[in-house]
């Protein structure tokens, strides 16, 4: 890729996880500060620490567990797995390691009688995530485990996405902030190391301009007719649309696209209003360059638009798990006009 001096030439132009049966669509916004005398939770975005006997770890349960936990993040360019899993018996589990920030406990337990899982949030340290599976033989929370890989891998992201949303709203580029509020009237939390900036017709971008890697979030807006722009393919020729005419290369043909036979779609719940979620891979027209991106498209109601959100991620021969999970938790913050008004209605109100 080249650097973002070249690339960004525009003309004028946040789950409540309180049961396995929680939306992991949508993080919530707030958490209480952590009190003086409860640690920071230890360990890095996507660890998993497993406490489980050798045996159970080692047998028909923890082969079940790793499967699900190893299975790679879809739409990435090279194979990466979901979580970083690591193991101790539950006799180490002790002052040092319980303040891990992931933990999911695996057990056989007599005295129930089907398997279970059951999670506690801010046990030992904050924040934290504390699984428990169990069930009264191995072989039943074996089988049990795989009919959960949905629910185990979408709850386990979900809490990662919320810290980092709700670290973003304390922690943010201002520049970006108010730019998006004058242009869009929306809020957005973006990384602070997402410096650079380009405005254009309807669109905004920022990038950090790294040398090895370049992160990015652009925000689009586009009048809202009909349902039908939700829809797969409406959605991709909407997207090369805009990032053509916003993303050039550094040589006059070239400019950003989509990989139409990598993208996939779905719609999402985020704060209770609709987002149709697409995750693909973008390349550059007549160049080398490409990576992966994650977007959110909303409905505007108060002004009667659709406002996409993405973040994509150029970093050749890296990991990109981590950095484009980063951005998808930017996503989560967006603050639409409609929502912002119903806040300030429960302030007066209060």
């Amino acid at each position: 890729m080249r650097r973002f001096i070249n690339i960004l030439t525009i003309v004028t132009v946040a789950v409540v996880l309180a049961a396995c049966s929680a939306n992991p669509d949508a993080p919530k916004r707030k958490r209480a500060p952590r009190p003086l005398l409860v640690p920071a939770s230890s360990g890095n975005p996507y660890e998993v620490l497993v406490v489980a006997e050798d045996s159970m770890w080692n047998g028909f349960a923890g082969k079940a567990l790793k499967a699900v936990l190893n299975k790679d993040v879809p739409m990435l360019p090279q194979r990466e797995p979901m979580f970083h899993v690591s193991h101790i018996e539950p006799s180490k589990f002790n002052r040092i390691t319980n303040i891990f920030r992931n933990i999911i406990i695996l057990k056989t337990n007599e005295f129930t009688t089907a398997p279970k899982i059951s999670y506690e949030r801010d046990v030992h340290s904050m924040p934290q995530l504390i699984m428990t599976i169990q069930g009264p033989a191995a072989n039943g929370i074996s089988t049990y485990i795989t009919e959960q890989t949905k629910t185990i891998t979408q709850n386990l992201t979900a809490e990662e996405i919320n810290r980092n949303a709700m670290l973003l709203e304390d922690e943010y580029n201002v520049a970006f902030y108010k730019k998006c509020k004058e242009m869009f009237d929306c809020e957005l939390f973006i990384p602070q190391d997402l410096l650079k900036m380009k405005v254009g017709e309807d669109f905004l971008w920022a990038s950090n301009d790294g040398l090895a890697t370049i992160q990015n979030i652009c925000v689009y807006s586009f009048p809202y007719v009909s349902e039908k722009v939700f829809t797969h393919d409406n959605y991709i020729k909407l997207r090369d649309k805009f990032m053509a005419e916003n993303i050039p290369g550094a040589e006059p043909n070239q400019y950003m696209t989509t990989n139409h036979d990598y993208v996939l779609t779905r719609p999402i719940s985020v704060m209770g209003r609709y987002v149709l979620e697409a995750r693909g891979f973008w390349n550059m027209k007549n160049d080398m360059m490409g990576g992966p991106f994650v977007s959110h498209s909303s409905v505007d109601t108060v002004n009667n638009r659709v406002i996409v959100v993405e973040g994509f991620v150029y970093a050749p021969e890296k990991m990109k798990r981590t950095m484009i999970r980063r951005l998808e938790a930017a996503l989560y913050t967006l603050r639409l006009p409609a929502a912002k008004r119903e806040e300030s209605n429960v302030k007066r109100e209060n």
